[in-house]
């Protein structure tokens, strides 16, 4: 078959790249346009670029082309093609249409005009008629309007090329394969791999990126995975040059170059990490690819002195998520600088603001599209004379403090917060309390929770502020914002006679889905603070709450008031204060139920550290919500319920939310309440609104208001509080 007028599509930012593709592919006359690169090709360079092609997305081949005013001049241009060369009657087509044309003033009329054409051709000259199938047709169709000119071409690809073949499960928000291929070209990766370079990606969801990676490692032809192709039923499909073709690519392949473990990725979903081991299988790797679940904050060194990490981190799309992102790449950026000097690094974002959390300069950027969002693709060398600044979890973030102090907003801050320590301090000393708030948004323009944490109720041990930044609304100019913060940041240490590397830093927002209680980072560094002549391990960095609940002091001591003797349950234990403080009352027994290991474990330490150990006190990792379903009969003199504001972990069956489903929740734990026993009920949730109603058998009284210390009166909806007694 003779040379013909061919277009390859690609998204915006990759026609250069494919370009490049099919030059090597020997294709020749190449002329990059917008949307995708024109030339004059043979149908092997057609089936070549369908094959090869990892960033195309169709191809294209023109069949006719013809001046068109009108939607009439349309359809007698469509039906003056001899459609029987390319097509039978029986065989299923389907049409994609772009542009317009006086009398077609959307792409579903066009494309219904054009298929009226191509059947009516048929049904003249043999009485039947082809049938539009979207989904898998025989034959797809494009025609293009421009310039007063119809472009009428056979769609070889059938089917974007993007689609591989080997994606079964893919996540939330997956990375397409052009794209990850085209990033990963951009990156240098044929290069590096080509020098025996190592691949990591840290965030890697179900694989696309390593599966990607591993296809130009080996030299793998991306199409060979594809099920179809839209040239397979065309009649002018040429067979042999096809297999000849395929057998060509396949004895090309040198999956050998892929070590086990060259390439690997790293999530902390075990779910999406399943999908992507079955998407790396069904791609013909097999095991080769390397996938483990692990928090980012524990990210392995490099497994090689040299290669690529290539990540698409989120790039908080929505309102308020921006902020919240800040740690995460600022803890990459980190991972980064210790664990991969000598590196390349290639870092995908929709949000280019936070790369500058990486702490590393970038030495290019590319501008590309991943759908219809403009993203930025960071190319970085990771060297320390590249490194901006460090970032350690939980501190807080680097401010000209010398500038900020001589601003009047940090003077005015600075007195207030001096006012509240010098009160909240003495008060403190006065109730022997070591761990609490001094100042909560007193001014609102400065809007942030600051928390005192000593060792002992003296402080010889250590003391540290815990700070806590309310993430400003949309409505609030960042740029102000973060003034008001290096305004108060820089007054802090010098108000509380503490070091800056004693201040730790934290933004909080709404979360969902248990958020707060997620790791942020795995340093696991702990320290004991005191509380009523009991220790606690706390934790400034790996998670939002340190884990000692404050606003929960009073609801403590009464437990320890009310357990002697009897038998207690902590559901949704975290990590286990209140069963701490019911061995410290004299509990009989204490049973401590969590989903989390990790929290459990901490439970366990806590209870350990104060001397309360052996079978009496019993930790179970369990879904709470079933662990009450499946009653094993014992029962409980005294329980402390303290759920989740709403949970949709994997671990779990179904979600909660604990609006809509306390009063289950409630009358399940009350099946585990012994007679004349005690339950304890608490929220966080801020618009909980408690079912009385529907409580009206049992005794339940509000001790809201008794239970809120005074270091929090500010915020009177801190938490919720209910003595339930059965009927």
């Amino acid at each position: 078959m003779s040379a013909n007028p061919l277009f390859v599509t690609a998204a915006t930012g990759t026609v250069d790249l494919l370009g490049a593709e099919l030059t090597a592919l020997g294709v020749r006359e190449l002329r990059e346009v917008q949307g995708g690169t024109a030339c004059t090709a043979t149908l092997a360079d057609a089936y070549r670029a369908c094959l090869w092609s990892r960033v195309g997305l169709r191809v294209l081949w023109r069949i006719s082309e013809f001046p068109v005013a009108n939607d009439r001049e349309l359809y007698d241009g469509i039906r003056a093609v001899d459609w029987s060369e390319h097509m039978g009657e029986t065989d299923t087509l389907a049409v994609d249409f772009s542009g317009s044309v006086p009398g077609i003033d959307h792409t579903q009329f066009g494309a219904q005009r054009v298929k009226d054409a191509i059947v009516d051709q048929f049904r003249d000259k043999t009485g039947a008629r082809p049938s539009v199938d979207r989904a898998a047709p025989a034959l797809r169709i494009n025609v293009h309007i421009g310039r007063g000119t119809a472009a009428v071409a056979i769609d070889l690809s059938g089917d974007s090329l993007h689609r591989r073949g080997y994606r079964g499960g893919q996540g939330a928000a997956p990375l397409k394969e052009y794209l990850a291929a085209a990033i990963l070209l951009r990156a240098g990766w044929p290069a590096i791999a080509e020098a025996g370079g190592y691949f990591v990606d840290p965030l890697c969801g179900s694989g696309t990126l390593p599966i990607e990676a591993a296809l130009i490692a080996a030299d793998i032809a991306p199409g060979l995975t594809r099920a179809r192709f839209g040239f397979e039923h065309w009649r002018r499909h040429d067979a042999k040059l096809w297999n000849d073709m395929r057998a060509e690519a396949v004895s090309r392949g040198a999956i050998d170059r892929l070590a086990r473990g060259r390439i690997r990725g790293y999530d902390r979903d075990p779910v999406v990490l399943k999908d992507a081991v079955a998407n790396a299988a069904r791609a013909g790797f097999g095991e080769l690819l390397e996938f483990h679940r692990c928090e980012l904050g524990a990210l392995p060194v490099a497994p090689a002195p040299y290669g690529l990490i290539a990540v698409n981190p989120p790039y908080g799309e929505r309102l308020g998520e921006t902020e919240a992102l800040r740690e995460l790449y600022g803890l990459l950026g980190k991972r980064l600088r210790e664990g991969y000097l000598g590196w390349e690094a290639a870092v995908f974002t929709g949000n280019p603001a936070l790369g500058r959390e990486l702490g590393i300069n970038a030495r290019r950027t590319h501008r590309m599209m991943n759908g219809p969002i403009e993203c930025r693709l960071l190319r970085i060398r990771i060297e320390p004379a590249e490194f901006d600044r460090p970032y350690e979890p939980g501190r807080p973030p680097p401010i000209d403090a010398e500038a900020a102090r001589l601003r009047p907003g940090a003077r005015m801050f600075a007195n207030r917060l001096r006012k509240n320590f010098k009160g909240r301090s003495r008060w403190a000393r006065r109730e022997g309390i070591s761990c609490f708030r001094i100042y909560d948004a007193d001014m609102p323009e400065y809007s942030f929770a600051i928390d005192q944490y000593q060792a002992d109720s003296e402080g010889f041990g250590g003391r540290w502020l815990y700070v806590q930044e309310y993430a400003p609304p949309a409505t609030v100019d960042r740029e102000k914002a973060r003034a008001r913060r290096e305004e108060a940041l820089s007054m802090m240490p010098e108000v509380a006679g503490l070091a800056m590397d004693d201040v730790y830093w934290r933004t909080r927002r709404p979360q969902k889905g248990g958020g707060q209680y997620e790791a942020l980072d795995d340093s696991r560094e702990r320290v004991v603070v005191e509380e009523a002549g009991l220790k606690f391990l706390v934790n400034f960095t790996d998670y939002l709450d340190t884990g000692l609940f404050l606003d929960h002091r009073i609801t403590r001591a009464r437990i320890r008031d009310t357990a002697k003797g009897r038998r207690f349950l902590n559901l949704f234990c975290y990590t286990g204060t209140a069963s701490v403080y019911a061995a410290a009352g004299g509990a009989s027994t204490t049973t401590s139920v969590d989903m989390s290991r990790t929290y459990l474990d901490w439970a366990r330490s806590n209870m350990e550290i104060n001397g309360f150990r052996g079978k009496d006190h019993e930790f179970v990792q369990a879904d709470c919500l079933q662990w009450l379903a499946e009653d094993d009969g014992r029962r409980y003199d005294l329980i402390f319920l303290d759920p989740p504001t709403f949970s949709n972990s994997k671990r779990m069956q179904g979600e909660f939310d604990v609006q809509r489903d306390h009063i289950a929740l409630i009358r399940s734990t009350l099946v585990r309440l012994a007679p004349a026993g005690l339950l304890l009920f608490s929220t966080n949730f801020r618009k909980f609104k408690l079912d009385a109603d529907a409580l009206s058998d049992v005794s339940v009284t509000d001790i809201t208001q008794e239970t809120i210390p005074l270091d929090f009166e500010r915020d009177a909806r801190v938490h919720q509080s209910f003595e339930i007694r059965g009927p």
